[in-house]
């Protein structure tokens, strides 16, 4: 098995950096994510952002660079994700490595989080928003539970595991915002107290089981309530109702 090294990620960046800097239509770079702010790890991927200056577009340069990508490294092109006028698309490169490359209009380009090390060029102050609110985690845990528990009386078990699983993650970022951690894509999760992840452990789905997912889903409510200190008002009000949600129904 042939997976990437620090090398081969170091090699891929000098080659997109050394584009950059010989290409009149690109005025700043930056490196975000990971690597913006320490030198990442094995496993980290790479991502690099640049401005697209007048005259030309972030399509014309999304364009002529995936072509280089695809003709010197074989990077396969997996998906864009716009972003109002930047464009992150998102590549696979031989050896498991993930390239995300992004464009944005001169005017447009900067930061949007922590994570953002100026290369070259200027670029402008964006602000930064925090974390989700506390209501907002909540809320959509108690979205999920109802809808896990509708998709399971109508028998469509891996939509309700699908849902169930979301409430979980919903109380583990309600933990994670209480602790400062990062509430992003799991990324405080590994981080949370031992007590915390272990009370949720009981929330995991362990088959596509009726019972199993009532069991589960109860689980993921429970932990949900432990978790809403900062909104104990609006838990303690929709608390009756959710509790139903994974007991037995008088049909």
């Amino acid at each position: 098995m042939s997976l990437f090294t620090i090398q081969d990620r170091a090699r891929l960046e000098q080659r997109v950096l050394a584009w950059a800097t010989g290409d009149d239509r690109v005025v700043a770079g930056a490196v975000v994510g990971s690597m913006a702010v320490g030198p990442g790890d094995e496993w980290s991927d790479l991502d690099l952002t640049f401005a697209v200056g007048a005259g030309a577009t972030v399509a014309e340069l999304l364009a002529d660079w995936t072509d280089r990508l695809q003709a010197e490294f074989n990077a396969a092109h997996l998906f864009d994700l716009p972003v109002g006028a930047t464009v992150y698309r998102v590549f696979l490169v031989p050896g498991c490595l993930q390239f995300d490359l992004s464009f944005s209009p001169a005017a447009e380009f900067g930061a949007r989080g922590p994570k953002f090390r100026l290369l070259f060029g200027e670029a402008v102050n964006h602000p930064v928003g925090g974390p989700p609110s506390a209501q907002y985690l909540f809320g959509l845990g108690a979205h999920h539970a109802l809808r896990a528990r509708f998709c399971t009386e109508r028998g469509r078990l891996w939509q309700a595991e699908f849902w169930a699983s979301g409430v979980r993650d919903c109380a583990l970022g309600l933990a994670c915002r209480r602790l400062g951690l990062s509430t992003s894509h799991g990324r405080g999760f590994d981080d949370l107290p031992a007590a915390i992840l272990e009370s949720l452990q009981s929330a995991l789905v362990l088959s596509l089981d009726r019972q199993e997912m009532l069991r589960a889903l109860g689980c993921a409510i429970a932990g949900l309530l432990r978790e809403a200190d900062e909104v104990r008002k609006l838990a303690d009000q929709v608390a009756p109702e959710l509790l139903k949600l994974s007991r037995p129904w008088a049909v």
